[in-house]
């Protein structure tokens, strides 16, 4: 079995560099999201009563705050202990580190701007955008991986498992309590762990997407895509933490449950609510 195990490529998480000025993967995915989502949402404007100008000024402003909020929110949940040593880890965008949930509030409170400023059902919205979004999560995904970083939980039984070199000093405090994984580490001097990335880029990115977009051609009620989004991806997000290791300085919380299933719950809760209150709406009607 340990034969099976597959080696980390040692990607270069920089693309190019000019001097100081270095181009990251990572932002680079972010990149592609961005110009996939806008091309996407153009072809599709006949879907929504907005024009085209309306529908790039909402998506300029939704990602800015999406990556403000993201990084906030990272920065915030994930690495207080950081920022207090290195205030302007904060703008460290480019090492990694965004919070979904953080972004999922900047993007938000920039579409209710929008929507009030142009007199537009704010659901309506969220519907037209929420099927493009698992595009820029899985992207996001890789870029993780480009990085060599969030790795999942080690398992030395299961064969399609990776080494990661990123790992190796977390990997040296779990054999405290682990000692029967000494012979493994010795081998290879750091432990087997689940891809956890690319298992996050396949529920959080391409199922989800390919979920949403049937829907898409359905005539459902307004606000019940926007709730399906937060359904699913509160249960995938659920599910992909089940092999994904935990930040160091957080750990578990409760035993065995995560800070990204924590704030993974909410979202399906009110996943649910908005989908009833949808279908609520229409029968009121």
């Amino acid at each position: 079995m340990q034969n099976c195990y597959l080696i980390f490529p040692q990607y270069n998480p920089i693309l190019f560099s000019i001097g100081i000025f270095s181009i990251h993967w990572y932002g680079i995915m972010y990149l592609i999201s961005f110009y996939f989502i806008m091309w996407s949402a153009i072809k599709r404007v006949h879907l929504i009563c907005l024009n085209k100008k309306k529908i790039e000024n909402i998506l300029y402003y939704s990602f800015l705050n999406a990556v403000i909020g993201g990084r906030l929110g990272y920065v915030l949940l994930y690495k207080m202990d950081t920022l207090i040593l290195d205030p302007y880890y904060i703008f460290k965008i480019w090492e990694g580190g965004m919070s979904f949930h953080g972004g999922l509030i900047g993007a938000t409170c920039s579409i209710y701007y929008f929507s009030k400023l142009y007199k537009y059902q704010f659901f309506k919205i969220t519907d037209f955008f929420v099927p493009l979004v698992p595009f820029g999560l899985g992207a996001g995904r890789i870029g993780n991986f480009i990085n060599g970083e969030l790795w999942g939980r080690v398992n030395t039984s299961f064969c399609l498992t990776m080494l990661f070199p990123n790992s190796q000093s977390e990997d040296i405090k779990l054999l405290q309590e682990n000692p029967q994984w000494q012979s493994i580490f010795d081998q290879y001097h750091v432990l087997p762990r689940h891809m956890s990335q690319i298992y996050e880029m396949f529920l959080e990115g391409i199922l989800l997407f390919i979920i949403l977009n049937f829907f898409v051609k359905k005539c459902m009620p307004t606000g019940y895509l926007s709730g399906l989004f937060l359904l699913l991806y509160g249960i995938f997000r659920i599910i992909a933490e089940c092999f994904r290791q935990p930040d160091p300085q957080i750990g578990f919380l409760f035993d065995y449950i995560s800070l990204g299933q924590i704030l993974s719950f909410p979202m399906i809760l009110i996943g649910i609510i908005l989908i009833i209150y949808s279908y609520c709406r229409i029968k009121k009607n």
